[in-house]
């Protein structure tokens, strides 16, 4: 059982976690992501896009310069660096709360670093050894996310024998090795990754069960909104129509100890995640913070 403080300090920021969740606001600077792809390629947009996410609440902006919606392809490094630096750098001047980069590939990952961003956030869990390196480096917070598959065949078919035993080991193999290479513990987030390799079925066990994920002690992320299993329960079909699924997912994952949550709509879910939060506290529950 990993214990954390309530605290997270770094060289290059500070989360606090004693009043409960915080939400992270995502920026994509890409065409084709599932929701709001297209929407901030240019730069001053997706600047000022993050600069009010920061004023609506949000503890931390996620910069991604690559889809990972089902069925995308890959994004080569160079591209990914030409989309995010230009942004990070810009942002990182206007906002006072950190900036994680969502990226897999370390290369593109130290560019985002040396602009400004100081948690690296990634889909595969540091399967890239060079990640595990730069975070030592710079000594910088890491995301480690489950995804089965890749995110070009991830949809296809996923199974599992026990999607909540195996997500879980998965993620206490991962941070079990991240610790081995000298990332220390609090500075370790797991994501269960959700809609990364499962059904709808599997997402819901998941968000179910979310206490067997957050038993392992370190700080739980949990990335849902908008996404399409929540379409799939209300018949939404447009992503922006599934705000509303998004807050009730988002409410219980706060309520059962998620330590960040990861939204398009800032300022509704950090109202969302307060609420949750002041309830639970006063029935008495625990937080993993």
């Amino acid at each position: 059982m990993v214990n954390v403080p309530p605290i997270l300090q770094w060289p290059a920021g500070r989360l606090d976690f004693s009043a409960g969740p915080l939400v992270m606001g995502i920026l994509n600077i890409t065409p084709d992501s599932f929701s709001d792809g297209g929407r901030f390629l240019d730069k001053d947009k997706a600047v000022a896009a993050g600069i009010q996410m920061a004023r609506q609440g949000a503890a931390i902006i996620d910069v991604g310069a690559e889809s990972t919606r089902p069925g995308a392809s890959p994004v080569p490094v160079e591209e990914q660096i030409r989309r995010a630096v230009p942004v990070i750098k810009e942002l990182s001047a206007g906002i006072n709360i950190p900036i994680s980069i969502d990226a897999k590939d370390a290369d593109a990952a130290e560019a985002a670093v040396k602009a400004g961003a100081s948690i690296l956030n990634d889909i595969t869990a540091l399967a890239d050894e060079r990640m595990a390196q730069l975070a030592v480096r710079y000594q910088l917070p890491v995301i480690l996310m489950h995804m089965q598959g890749t995110p070009e065949t991830m949809q296809v078919q996923p199974h599992y024998e026990n999607v909540v035993r195996q997500v879980k080991e998965f993620l206490a193999q991962r941070a079990a090795c991240a610790q081995a290479s000298g990332i220390p513990a609090e500075r370790i987030f797991v994501d269960p990754g959700i809609g990364f390799g499962k059904t709808t079925e599997h997402n819901l066990l998941l968000l179910n069960q979310l206490g067997q994920i957050t038993s392992l002690g370190y700080r739980v992320l949990v990335g849902l909104s908008r996404k399409r299993f929540l379409g799939e329960i209300t018949g939404k079909q447009e992503p922006k129509e599934r705000l509303f699924a998004t807050a009730a997912a988002v409410a219980l994952s706060a309520a059962q100890g998620a330590s960040i949550v990861r939204v398009h709509d800032v300022a509704p879910m950090v109202d969302v995640v307060k609420t949750a939060y002041a309830i639970a506290s006063a029935a008495g529950s625990s937080f993993a913070t």
